[in-house]
């Protein structure tokens, strides 16, 4: 099927705003034979798995049709779970971003229901609720429904799964008839027929197929672990692979920030990339990671569907996925233009039940193999300079090296001692030089991946963020987007830089002026 870009479809310019800054340009198959449809009024089944972008299928098309001057309810999303239904809630409040005037509230059991009585007081015109907490405000009347004009069924067959059907039917009756009701679900038992039969007119059936491995190229592998092995282990395939960009998954913003500092506290060079970080800090660490300053990127699924870079070598699920289908678009990031791409996924007790079920979904074979050693890891190392001492061997000049080696061996050192010494010497190098790269600046209060400096400088001294900006740029050649926040005082100044660059940005510009001014500059403390 044809690509179709947002900017192609009949889409407001606020919510086409909201959609760029998402980092979306094309839409999914789901939402390009969806979104049309649902705007002209029709009713839906849509046949599509989690993940497939359905969200924004039906939430767009809710979000143009809302009347920002009727604070009445308008639209009405059942969800299975709480879960959901915050995650869809949250879509809506990106994509209405730009759209004035539209308030959407989530309300599900386990949350006081005062405080929801509260919110809906304030004039809310889309709802995200579970058919249960739903069914409790309809009984008490604080969610009327009489000035309704659309209800979606996400996940219907979930829903009917988890016995909500007399819950669903009930909501459907109290509704107005002449509403629009639109069907999401991820396979269509003949309960789901059912329901379409009833409480649908002439429904439009839009079923978009899995979607297909197409990278046979991609060797994919799974550990069984525990979860307390996962870092060591991680950090042991880094360094027996030592890719030029890897990419890591996992499934919470919370676990990528917390293993991001943990692999650069070990001296890789990794940054995260998530949903919390603005959108400045996003291309900042997206441009870092395309030209290769940072080798490692940690990322979420959701942040991840942007990127699209040709390099990355090695894809880690951290995480088992939480969807089959998100597991076809990690593993996808690698092997593209021919190139060959593994993938190693961790696996932590039943989540092999889950791995089972993406094999399944994705018409693959997932090998598993032993998590590797640190004897594995000494011994990757030593095939690495056992290639870099051949290649020297075949390309380079050593009459010189072999003069030294000559007044060594008349030391009556033999040959094998001398070359020893020298390997050695060769690998506490390249582990100092690891080591040392975050020690002192790991925690500074910057944003992950970033160090925090202090300037004795501010504004008492007419400086403004140009000139911190200009003074590092041209002192260290760091390029200026690198640069991250910088916050001016009176009489000092903090600026942000990228942990790799942080002790070059110190050295650099120590005794350093700045508008004539000579200046101080250090690790800031954390605030």
């Amino acid at each position: 099927m044809k690509t179709i870009k947002f900017t192609e479809l009949n889409i407001s310019d606020d919510i086409q705003k909201a959609i760029k800054d998402m980092g979306f340009e094309e839409a999914t198959p789901i939402q390009s034979q969806s979104i049309q449809p649902i705007l002209d009024g029709i009713d839906i089944v849509g046949q599509a798995q989690t993940g497939t972008g359905k969200t924004a299928a039906f939430g767009i098309p809710i979000l143009e049709k809302i009347n920002p001057e009727d604070k009445t309810l308008q639209a009405l999303v059942l969800c299975p779970t709480r879960e959901l239904a915050i995650q869809v809630s949250e879509e809506f409040r990106k994509l209405s971003k730009y759209s004035n005037g539209i308030k959407a509230l989530p309300i599900y059991g386990g949350q006081p229901i005062q405080r929801q009585i509260k919110a809906l007081k304030k004039k809310i015109q889309v709802v995200i609720g579970t058919p249960g907490r739903v069914m409790d405000h309809m009984r008490r009347r604080t969610l009327k429904m009489n000035s309704l004009k659309m209800v979606v069924l996400d996940e219907a067959d979930e829903m009917l799964n988890m016995g909500f059907r007399e819950d669903i039917e009930t909501i459907l009756k109290d509704t107005p008839d002449e509403r629009q009701t639109v069907l999401f679900s991820a396979t269509m038992p003949k309960e789901i027929l059912e329901i379409a039969k009833t409480y649908q007119k002439s429904p439009q059936t839009i079923k978009v197929a899995h979607k297909k491995l197409t990278v046979p190229s991609i060797e994919q592998y799974y550990f069984e672990v525990k979860e307390r092995d996962k870092l060591d282990i991680l950090s042991r395939l880094i360094d027996i692979h030592n890719p030029k960009l890897a990419l890591i998954f996992c499934n919470t913003k919370r676990q990528v920030d917390i293993l991001t500092n943990k692999i650069q506290g070990r001296g890789y060079f990794a940054d995260a990339l998530h949903g919390d970080m603005k959108q400045r800090q996003r291309d900042r660490v997206m441009n870092s990671f395309r030209e290769g300053n940072i080798e490692i990127l940690v990322a979420t699924d959701v942040a991840a569907r942007g990127i699209d870079v040709d390099d990355i070598e090695i894809v880690f699920n951290y995480d088992v996925p939480q969807h089959e289908e998100f597991y076809v678009h990690r593993i996808g990031r690698t092997g593209r233009a021919g190139r060959a791409g593994v993938a190693f996924t961790f696996v932590v007790g039943k989540e092999i039940y889950k791995l089972k079920d993406i094999q399944k979904y994705a018409k693959t074979k997932i090998k598993r193999i032993q998590p590797p050693t640190s004897n594995d890891v000494e011994e990757a190392k030593e095939e690495i300079i056992t290639k870099q001492i051949k290649d020297i061997l075949d390309k380079e000049n050593l009459i010189r090296e072999v003069h030294f080696v000559e007044r060594l061996l008349e030391k009556d050192f033999t040959s094998v001692e001398i070359a020893s010494a020298l390997i050695k010497m060769t690998m506490n190098l390249q582990e100092q030089k690891q080591d040392d790269t975050y020690d002192v600046l790991e925690d500074t209060g910057a944003e992950p991946g970033m160090v925090r400096l202090f300037i004795n400088i501010g504004k008492n001294h007419k400086v403004g963020v140009k000139d911190i900006l200009g003074a590092i740029a041209g002192e260290t050649e760091l390029p200026g987007e690198l640069v991250g926040k910088i916050d001016i005082f009176d009489k000092f100044s903090f600026v942000e830089v990228p942990k790799r660059n942080a002790k070059d940005v110190l050295k650099s510009m120590k005794d350093n002026k700045i508008k004539g001014k000579k200046i101080n500059i250090e690790p800031a403390n954390k605030k």
